[in-house]
């Protein structure tokens, strides 16, 4: 078998920087998750995978905090979640950034929050900006920006605040399948330099198998763990010979067997 499931009791002692234990969620009678366990190791990036309303969103909103579970709790470094907290950045797939604020502002925005001093915190907002691909950018304001460039403030912002854990809802559906695929390629490039936690929200299998370093699937509503995939694809070539690689292809077709049954 190309891809195995994860076991988790082998894991080393603090190898886990997130671990959720028993999530229930409920909305309006309907069960939307119902006894999660999962754990998320430190600097991976994980795939939350699985048919529409089997729970993905509600899940990583659990874990920022955002909303409270029904039963069980959330982690993080071994402190339970209780609310937003500053390990933890989230990044909206509508982009969430304030319309009457420059590319600049909108970045510095978290840091402001905390109190960082003004040029230490717009500093910090022109570095990421340039990380991302934004440099000459940072006077504009969205509504001056495509999709594409909306989403990579959006992706600066939550690295400006240095947050250990990265929340990407959907973070690239908004955009075209070209643009799509250089923004998985320059994730996983700033990934490789930041060393960061980060737990993705897809729905695509393709997607999911070339940026992550587990994939975890989620059965149709009530969300339950399905299967943890690791994917095992050498990443040492260019992006066109990775997704060419027959260990890529399989372990795509592998999850897709799983998930077809759950298409209508």
């Amino acid at each position: 078998m190309l891809a195995r499931q994860a076991d988790q009791a082998a894991a080393a002692p603090g190898a886990n920087i997130v671990e959720v234990r028993g999530i229930t969620k409920t909305y309006d009678e309907v069960v939307a998750l119902e006894g999660v366990d999962l754990a998320f190791p430190a600097a991976q990036l994980s795939a939350l995978l699985g048919p529409s309303g089997c729970g993905k969103t509600t899940l990583l909103k659990i874990i920022a905090g955002l909303l409270a579970p029904d039963q069980g709790e959330v982690l993080v470094q071994g402190h339970k979640v209780t609310g937003p907290g500053p390990e933890r950045a989230f990044v909206f797939q509508d982009f969430a950034l304030l319309p009457w604020a420059t590319v600049l502002r909108n970045v510095a925005f978290g840091l402001e929050l905390r109190g960082v001093a003004r040029a230490e915190r717009e500093a910090r907002a022109e570095q990421h900006i340039g990380e991302v691909g934004l440099a000459g950018f940072e006077r504009h304001y969205p509504h001056q920006l495509s999709g594409g460039m909306r989403q990579r403030v959006g992706l600066a912002r939550a690295l400006a605040v240095d947050a250990q854990v990265l929340l990407m809802d959907e973070p690239f559906s908004a955009v075209d399948e070209q643009t799509r695929r250089k923004f998985q390629e320059d994730l996983l490039a700033l990934l490789a330099h930041a060393r960061k936690t980060v737990i993705f929200v897809t729905h695509s299998i393709e997607e999911a198998v070339y940026v992550a370093d587990q994939v975890v699937l989620l059965s149709p509503r009530p969300g339950r763990i399905y299967k943890t995939i690791r994917p095992d694809i050498p990443r040492s070539g260019s992006p066109e010979a990775i997704r060419r690689d027959q260990v890529y292809l399989d372990t795509v077709e592998e999850i897709w067997q799983v998930l077809k049954q759950y298409v209508a």
